[in-house]
């Protein structure tokens, strides 16, 4: 009995297909991940401007010197930048939706 029941074929049956899960919900979520990364980005490029400026206006060497105020300049922009990320991205948001 046991036998006939392992040797009989039993019908196959496909899974399922699992949910599509979406990435994001919308636009506006998209924009804001697009913010995040950017502002992250040019904060960490101006850290590293700031640290090499730094470095170079404290070597005492005229042409470093200039290098290095060169370099906090760029910095200070890339700060700014990161400051209004969120602003530009808002107003591309806004043009986009």
């Amino acid at each position: 009995m046991a036998l006939a029941v392992v040797a009989t074929p039993h019908a196959a049956y496909a899974a399922e297909p699992a949910p599509v899960m979406l990435a994001v919900d919308s636009i506006a979520e998209v924009v804001g991940n697009i913010r995040i990364w950017m502002m992250g980005i040019l904060a960490a490029w101006a850290t590293l401007c700031l640290t090499v400026g730094f470095f170079r206006y404290t070597s005492g060497e005229p042409g470093e010197v200039e290098k290095g105020k060169l370099a906090l300049r760029s910095a200070a922009i890339g700060y700014a930048g990161a400051l209004l990320a969120p602003l530009l991205l808002t107003i591309v948001g806004e043009w986009v939706a």
